[in-house]
């Protein structure tokens, strides 16, 4: 299952909520993304690298799926691909962009598409304090990227409250294993 949405969609929130509601659940398995940016509990739990770092583990073939977007090296770790195969349904933090070459690598892929009213994404991505008022205009202006056409997603407006986003991603989340293990 890789989950993607433009940034401020709360896919973090969501991803973070439904793993505290499924912790009990074995068919689920949640990647932690490698990032090359500094952790921030509150908002992604990911594991750190540097470049360096990061190039030597791609190099060594020791990532299951790896991208770059916004300037920033992203990957999944090679236990994605163990999960996989024991059956679990493994949720992912992913980006559209990296979509094709995403369904290429893992066919069962499934993507669900997290989208939330663009003045609340505006209210989140200043509230994380990352980036000053233009970068934010300016990232929520290049995130009209379509999904390729061939991709169907099941869409989660997040535009309510946690709980109630949390609520549809597990139910979605469900959904899906029980199908998968049909």
């Amino acid at each position: 299952m890789l989950i993607v949405g433009a940034s401020g969609a709360g896919k973090d929130t969501l991803i973070n909520g439904a793993r505290d509601a499924l912790v009990a659940d074995r068919r689920f398995s949640f990647a932690r993304r490698l990032v090359t940016r500094p952790a921030d509990q509150t908002l992604e739990d990911h594991e750190t690298l540097d470049e360096a770092g990061f190039r030597e583990l791609e190099e060594a073939g020791r990532l299951a799926f790896s991208w770059q977007a916004h300037g920033l090296r992203y990957g999944l770790p090679l236990s994605v691909n163990t999960d996989l195969a024991l059956g679990k349904v493994v949720i992912a933090n992913g980006s559209r962009q990296t979509l094709p070459q995403a369904i290429t690598t893992f066919p069962r892929c499934v993507v669900m598409l997290i989208t939330a009213e663009i003045s609340l994404r505006a209210k989140r991505l200043a509230g994380r304090g990352r980036e000053d008022h233009a970068q934010i205009a300016a990232r929520l202006a290049r995130e009209t990227r379509p999904l390729p056409d061939d991709v169907v997603p099941i869409v989660i407006d997040n535009s309510g409250t946690p709980t109630f986003g949390i609520t549809r991603l597990v139910l979605a989340l469900r959904q899906v294993a029980d199908h998968h293990s049909a």
